[in-house]
C-alpha cells in the first residue's frame, strides 16, 4: 500500500543529504546541553558525509585527500550557515551548494573563524576541497541532491522503498555517490526513532559506494553502525546486499585501508547468508571466513538446487535454511515478468 519513491535526472524528486533530521526540531525550546549533544551527532553526520563525498572525487588515479584542516573548514561553515556558530535559536538548513558557494565566497567571519589570515590564503589553501565539492554540484549531485528535500515519507508506514534504477545510465561511481547520500540522509531521519520503532534496512548494491575510497567505506561503516542504537532506543537490523566477496575486496587494492575496512565489516557481521555459489567464490569465501570444506560443499551444491536455500552463518554456528515465500509474497517479489512473457512467446 505503499508507492515507491523514484529519484533520477529531470525528476521533481529532491532528496537533501545535509537535511537536519529530527533532532533539529523544536531546537529553540532545547536546553543549551543538549543543543550541544545533538549538534556534535548532526554535524559529526554531516562531516562524515562530506569527507566521504570529497574523498570519492579522484587526482588522476588518487582521491581528493580530505585531512583535518579541510574537516575544521567544513565544520566551521556548516556551523556558520545553519547559524549554530553564531548562537542563534534556531537550526537553519542549509544544502551542499550553500556549502560549495560559501567556500568560494568566504565572509570575513569565515576566514577568521576558520584561522586564515587573509580570503586570499582562505582561497588558495582551500581550492582542492572547493574543486571537488564543485565537481558533485555540477555533475553528479546535479538536479538529485542539491537542494532540500520535497518528499514527505511517512516513517511509520510498514515498508517504504527508494528507486535508484534511473541513474544506470550514469555510471557506478554516481550511484556510489548517491547510495552516500541517501545512506546519510537516511541515517538523519532515524537518530531519533521512538523506543521500540525497529526497521529492517536494506541496502542493495551496497559494492557501488564501497568502491569509492576508503573516506566511502568508513561513511558505509558509520551507517551501519545506527544498529547500536541512538541514545539507548535500541537500533535497527542493517542488511546489506552483495553478489560475492570479492565486492567487498574492490573496495581498494589489496591491503589498502579501505580494503582492510571493507573486510573487517564482513568479519564484524553478526549474520552470513551465503546464497547458492560457484566453485571459485566458494573459494573466497572460505578464505575470508574459514567455512571448511563441508560448509563449501553445501554453497556450491545443496544451495544451488533450489530458490530460498542458504547456509546461515549466525556467530560461530552454521544452518542450512531453506526460505518459503507466502503465495502472496511470491506475486510482490516476482521480477521476472519479462522473462517469462518473452518464454511464452517464443513457446507459441
Amino acid at each position: 500500500g505503499v508507492e515507491p519513491f523514484a529519484i533520477g535526472p529531470g525528476m521533481h524528486t529532491r532528496i537533501n543529504p545535509l537535511a537536519k533530521g529530527p533532532l533539529g526540531q523544536g531546537w529553540e525550546q532545547l536546553p543549551a546541553e543538549e543543543q550541544r549533544r545533538r549538534a556534535t551527532i548532526i554535524f559529526g553526520r554531516w562531516l562524515t558525509l562530506v569527507r566521504a563525498l570529497v574523498g570519492s572525487m579522484r587526482i588522476g588515479t588518487n582521491h581528493v585527500p580530505f585531512g583535518p584542516t579541510d574537516a575544521d573548514v567544513v565544520q566551521t561553515a556548516l556551523e556558520y550557515l545553519t547559524g549554530y556558530g553564531q548562537g542563534n535559536t534556531q537550526l537553519r538548513e542549509t544544502t551542499i551548494p550553500e556549502l560549495w558557494h560559501l567556500l568560494h565566497n568566504p565572509t570575513d567571519e569565515l576566514v577568521a573563524r576558520s584561522k586564515y589570515a587573509t580570503s586570499r590564503q582562505f582561497l588558495d589553501e582551500t581550492r582542492l576541497l572547493r574543486d571537488a565539492l564543485g565537481q558533485l554540484v555540477k555533475g553528479a549531485l546535479g538536479g538529485l541532491f542539491d537542494d532540500h528535500t520535497n518528499i514527505e515519507v511517512d516513517w511509520r508506514a510498514p515498508i517504504q522503498s527508494l528507486s535508484l534504477s534511473r541513474l544506470d545510465d550514469l555510471g557506478d561511481e554516481a550511484i556510489g555517490i548517491a547510495l552516500l547520500c541517501l545512506n546519510s540522509w537516511g541515517r538523519g531521519m532515524r537518530e531519533a526513532a521512538e523506543p521500540g520503532d525497529l526497521r529492517i534496512v536494506v541496502r542493495d548494491e551496497s559494492w557501488r559506494q564501497l568502491r569509492l575510497g576508503p573516506d566511502a567505506v568508513k561513511s558505509f561503516d558509520a551507517d551501519l553502525r545506527l544498529s547500536r542504537g541512538m541514545a539507548g532506543r535500541g537500533g535497527d537490523i542493517q542488511w546489506a546486499v552483495a553478489h560475492k566477496p570479492s565486492d567487498l575486496l574492490s573496495a581498494g587494492d589489496a591491503g589498502s585501508q579501505a580494503a582492510t575496512i571493507a573486510k573487517d565489516l564482513l568479519d564484524l557481521v553478526d549474520v552470513k547468508i551465503l546464497g547458492g555459489q560457484k566453485p571459485k567464490v566458494a573459494r573466497e569465501l572460505d578464505s575470508m571466513l574459514g567455512m571448511g570444506p563441508v560448509a563449501q560443499d553445501l554453497v556450491t551444491g545443496w544451495a544451488n538446487q533450489g530458490k530460498g536455500r542458504a547456509l546461515w552463518c549466525v556467530g560461530e554456528s552454521t544452518y542450512k535454511v531453506q526460505t518459503v515465500l507466502h503465495p502472496l509474497e511470491r506475486d510482490i517479489t516476482f521480477t521476472n515478468e519479462a522473462i517469462a512473457s518473452a518464454g511464452q512467446a517464443v513457446a507459441s
